[in-house]
């Protein structure tokens, strides 16, 4: 059995002719000399290159779909029938205050001045990408009055058209990423805050001292990487000169735009796009920790570290090295990813799957922890989109996680709310929306609620989108709620890891949480021999 789907998959747009297919290649297990299409093969021989990546380009967001042997679908969540942890101070536990609108899903993270969220989850990396470029009005306000951290990924500055460098190609103007911070600020409340990431090409073109001159932004993230892709990010141009230009600015552009004969091919109409890549980065604990304490210099006030789904040893180090240099947050993503624009087949098949790292990170923190040396606040991230996940995520690092990172999953309510309010200017509606109605009150459940915040005139310069990723972030609130008053715990700092069981053995294996017929066996015997 093939826990992947090599060779066709809606991501790249290719499927099988037959229903027969050799598990280990994907091909059709009868290929015909004749067959018209259209699978990874068929597609691979005249467009080649392009295949790698999902499409079509700014359109979708793309997650790998390999089924790997153990996931959080193999834990479940303990409930019980007695007790009430983590009520407000001199409330005593009954069945009229230990309710479950009185669970407090409010969390913090920093090593000495603390961000707070109204939820536990804030958005993954919405950077360069042109699905993050054209919502990012949905994704940003929809952020802000949710109270919970936007993440502004790499590369902004350095695609941006309107960028303008001095004589020491450092940045002095890029209207982009003005847009994308002010956006934000404008509807920010005290919870949550806005994370730039800075990758090798960010750190060259000096974003970090743009963006706090500029803006006095207050944190700054470095990017190690993600659970999508083990090389740098990247995105698709459709113009030659684009793609000259970003060239010319320090990045890696595929196929070589001043190639002549890519030119011709691009003249000829054969290369229809350029990608643009970033440069792997390399680290080292002394020019880590050098690179910290430089941008503290600068300013800010906390540094965040993003990993990816690297070996056990990089985990090891962002751990350890964040702990020497008092990152704010470490963020790790496991893998499958899911993103814009990443290498379909690395998406399937890189990387230390979530559970897997998140595991690992929680033996490394713990191990540190005993030693007597404090750990970074710690955010998981890597495939998680509901309410279940995310309690399985802070119990399974507990009490070392704050928050959980999302990436698609705050994404999608963004584009769904955006695209409603355009089938709503064409009197066009989908019946799967139409039956809550034909306003915008009707449709949006917490069309009030996000009015009652911003008040009766600023709900009208609100898009729909905003308002979609804040009925998002309420379900996920509400859900969470409600599974952490079954496990009879009222804020985030009273779950504990028992509050999960693994439904196999090598779920326990990997995980350490106790068999489901073995957690809370001593105290079942207990009560029978007492």
């Amino acid at each position: 059995m093939n826990l992947s789907k090599p060779n066709s998959n809606d991501a790249t747009l290719t499927f099988n002719r037959s229903k027969s297919v050799v598990p280990m290649s994907g091909l059709c297990s009868r290929c015909i000399d004749g067959c018209r299409g259209n699978c990874e093969v068929f597609r691979s021989t005249f467009r080649g290159r392009e295949v790698i990546y999902p499409g079509p380009f700014g359109q979708v967001t793309a997650g790998a779909d390999k089924d790997y042997p153990v996931d959080y679908s193999h834990l479940n969540i303990q409930g019980y029938a007695l007790g009430a942890n983590g009520l407000p101070e001199g409330v005593e536990a009954g069945p009229d205050t230990a309710v479950f609108p009185a669970v407090n899903t409010e969390t913090e993270y920093g090593w000495d001045i603390k961000v707070k969220m109204k939820a536990p989850i804030f958005t993954g990396a919405l950077g360069s990408t042109e699905i993050a470029r054209k919502n990012w009005e949905h994704f940003a306000i929809g952020a802000a009055i949710s109270g919970v951290t936007l993440v502004c990924g790499e590369n902004v500055c350095g695609i941006d058209p309107g960028l303008e460098l001095n004589s020491s190609n450092k940045i002095t103007k890029s209207p982009e990423m003005d847009r994308r911070v002010e956006v934000y600020k404008r509807y920010h409340s005290g919870y949550g805050e806005l994370l730039v990431q800075m990758n090798v090409e960010d750190t060259r073109l000096g974003v970090a001292e743009y963006v706090i001159d500029k803006h006095g932004l207050q944190t700054i993230e470095l990017k190690w990487g993600q659970g999508a892709k083990c090389i740098g990010g990247e995105i698709k141009v459709p113009s030659l000169e684009r793609a000259q230009e970003l060239k010319k600015r320090g990045y890696i552009v595929t196929p070589d735009p001043t190639d002549p004969v890519v030119q011709a091919a691009y003249k000829e109409g054969a290369i229809k796009e350029f990608e643009r890549h970033s440069r792997l980065g390399f680290v080292s604990e002394e020019g880590f920790l050098a690179e910290v304490e430089r941008l503290r210099k600068l300013g800010f006030k906390r540094i965040t570290l993003k990993t990816g789904a690297y070996s056990l040893r990089e985990l090891a180090m962002a751990i350890k090295w964040g702990a020497k240099a008092k990152i704010d947050l470490l963020t790790i993503d496991g893998a499958p990813g899911g993103t814009g624009m990443s290498p379909w087949r690395m998406m399937e098949e890189w990387g230390i799957p979530s559970i897997y790292i998140h595991s690992a990170a929680y033996d490394f923190c713990s191990k540190l922890t005993a030693k007597g040396e404090k750990v970074p606040d710690i955010a998981f991230a890597g495939g998680f989109s509901s309410e279940d996940g995310v309690f399985k995520a802070l119990a399974m690092g507990a009490p070392f996680v704050k928050a959980v990172c999302m990436g698609r999953a705050l994404m999608i309510p963004g584009m769904v709310g955006k695209n409603i309010a355009e089938w709503m200017s064409k009197n066009d509606l989908p019946k799967t929306v139409s039956v809550y109605g034909s306003t915008v009150e009707e449709i949006f459940v917490n069309y009030e609620a996000v009015k009652d915040i911003v008040g009766n005139e600023e709900i009208k310069n609100i898009p729909l989108g905003a308002i979609g990723i804040f009925s998002y972030s309420d379900k996920i609130k509400v859900g969470l709620q409600q599974l952490m008053a079954g496990c009879r715990c009222f804020n985030l700092k009273a779950i504990t890891r028992k509050e999960l069981m693994s439904l196999t053995d090598e779920c326990t294996k990997v995980t350490g949480i106790p068999y489901v017929m073995d957690a809370y066996r001593a105290e079942a015997e207990a009560i029978l021999n007492s």
